[in-house]
């Protein structure tokens, strides 16, 4: 009977199931849709009961799809966004926000309410900030921790756990409450290399509570990603995501990390795990790098002790706004109705028209006459590295009185440009740290794009490799059940077993220049908008 192996990936609009052979061979997926409730102040919140609802029918769908029997469904692994989860005694939800719903108990991963309490953090200089660039993001936990703790103290003293999202979904299968080393040590300041929390940091940040209660409430088991967890399934779980009782589920990953594992460590030429570094590209973008030893960069997170190659250190960097960015850039265009009406006769969605549009009109090579004089800093929900600074903002210069669609391609490819060089400022500032990259291996849903491959390419001036499979993320998440179930010794062989690269996207020599310079315009609106943010607040 043959293994088979199921990655679950959580996103921030979707749960995904996707079923995998022993090779990697993806077999069949499926998606369900998850709700997302946006209020004034920055707050995104979201249901654990809803997204297990879907994440039950994405996977009962899937192993349908897949037809193959659950029995041959080995091992299951998950990944989702760094959200936080709070629950109540017995695991019911408790309301985290406004609203006093208790159907939302998820603080989502993009909610910024934290802000002035990251900022406040950060004012402490606590030696544990070192381990992420120096400076806690309002996209972290802790910062929402504090936001709770002052804002719903009863949320907060009542609650029985709080856990990352990918945390709730290993104990909502298993009942296991151990915390995945990823999640805890990237978002919570657990410190991986030493084995512990730091006391006097949650003391200091005014989160003393915690500590008095030796943390029992954040974590006391933390393991790797991939360690079995439990007796596996429960009977409840096993029945609602339609498996068998005690298949072995493995503690998971956030879900841009197991997009690297599924990259980072596959076979092929471009680079190694060392030297590559994964671009996960989605709503949001995530940077990660591996290490022998740690080394320390400012405005970059981490280093992060095993948090995603195991005895590796990972520093991890990223935009918080990515293809969710590009998304808003296109839509503030007047030209995006006439664009839209024709993306729908094509049956494709607007930003999959652009780049084919674009390609029609010479693609990455016609790049200078497409885009003209516009330029864009694409930072709409904040920098997230290598400045480390939420309260950045989009930019966009050039823009004429043209309402057409080839101006509307045009502000759609100076986006994509000004990804590329948040990702190359990124590269440049690990590099005078000691870090090396001379490959990216993109994943997530905005970077299939061949397009898009080559204007990464291009624009941080590097070899850019895709994974073979369509969803390196789910089976990311499958080497975790594959691993958690015994099939592989550890992740470091699963990686290569299991994944491949495609074709490789190397920068075109004739466009060089125009980059660089394109670059050093990115790099002043840059400062010209911190120079105007600052006058604004006085600074």
């Amino acid at each position: 009977m043959a293994d088979h192996f199921l990655g679950v990936d959580v996103g921030t609009g979707s749960a995904r199931a996707g079923v995998f052979d022993r090779s990697g061979k993806l077999l069949a997926s499926a998606k369900r849709d998850i709700a997302l409730f946006r209020e004034a102040g920055d707050v995104v919140e979201q249901s654990s009961n809803d997204i297990w609802r879907a994440v039950s029918a994405s996977v009962r769908e899937a192993v349908k799809r897949a037809g193959v029997a659950s029995d041959t469904i080995r091992g299951v692994g998950f990944d989702a966004t760094c959200s936080l989860v709070v629950l109540g005694e017995g695991g019911r939800p408790l309301p985290v926000g406004p609203s006093g719903d208790a159907e939302r108990n998820i603080i989502v991963w993009m909610d910024h309410r934290a802000t002035d309490q990251a900022r406040r953090i950060n004012e402490t200089k606590h030696p544990v900030l070192n381990y992420v660039g120096g400076s806690i993001s309002p996209e972290m936990e802790t910062p929402k921790l504090l936001w709770l703790a002052e804002n719903m103290p009863e949320t907060f003293g009542t609650a029985w756990q709080f856990m990352d999202l990918t945390d709730f979904l290993t104990w909502r299968s298993t009942g296991s409450l151990a915390r995945s080393v990823c999640t805890v040590t990237c978002k919570w300041t657990y410190l991986a290399h030493e084995g512990r929390w730091d006391d006097d940091y949650f003391r200091k940040v005014g989160l003393a509570r915690l500590a008095e209660e030796s943390f029992e409430r954040i974590g006391t088991e933390v393991v790797p990603g991939g360690t079995r967890l439990g007796s596996g399934l429960t009977e409840d779980a096993a029945s609602d995501l339609g498996l068998l009782p005690g298949t072995p589920v493995a503690a998971g990953l956030i879900d841009a990390h197991a997009g690297g594992i599924g990259t980072v460590g596959a076979r092929g030429d471009a680079g190694s795990v060392l030297s590559r570094m994964a671009y996960v590209f989605g709503t949001s973008a995530c940077t990660m790098s591996s290490t022998v030893s740690q080394t320390f960069v400012p405005g970059v997170w981490g280093p992060y002790y095993s948090a995603m190659v195991p005895g590796l250190w990972l520093n991890e960097g990223g935009q918080s706004a990515a293809g969710a960015a590009i998304d808003h850039l296109v839509r503030l265009h007047p030209g995006t109705v006439d664009a839209a009406s024709k993306a729908e006769e094509a049956g494709l969605g607007l930003n999959a028209w652009l780049a084919r549009e674009a390609e029609i009109h010479g693609g990455a090579a016609a790049l200078p006459e497409l885009v003209g004089g516009l330029h864009v800093v694409p930072e709409f929900l904040g920098n997230r590295a290598p400045f480390a600074d939420p309260n950045a903002r989009g930019l966009v210069a050039g823009l004429g009185m043209d309402d057409g669609v080839d101006s509307l391609l045009g502000l759609y490819l100076a986006g994509l440009c000004g990804l590329g060089y948040g990702v190359r400022q990124i590269v440049r500032t690990q590099g005078q740290a000691g870090i090396s990259i001379d490959a990216i291996v993109v994943s997530g849903g905005a970077g299939q794009s061949p397009l898009v491959r080559q204007l990464l390419a291009d624009s941080t001036g590097l070899a850019v490799a895709a994974s073979t499979s369509d969803e390196p993320v789910l089976l990311g998440s499958a080497m975790l059940g594959a691993v958690a179930a015994g099939a592989y010794r550890d992740l470091a062989t699963a990686m290569p077993a299991m994944s491949e690269l495609g074709e490789i996207y190397r920068p075109l020599p004739d466009n060089a220049n125009w980059h660089e310079w394109r670059f050093q315009a990115f790099e002043l609106l840059q400062n010209a908008g911190r120079a105007v943010n600052g006058i604004s607040s006085g600074k």
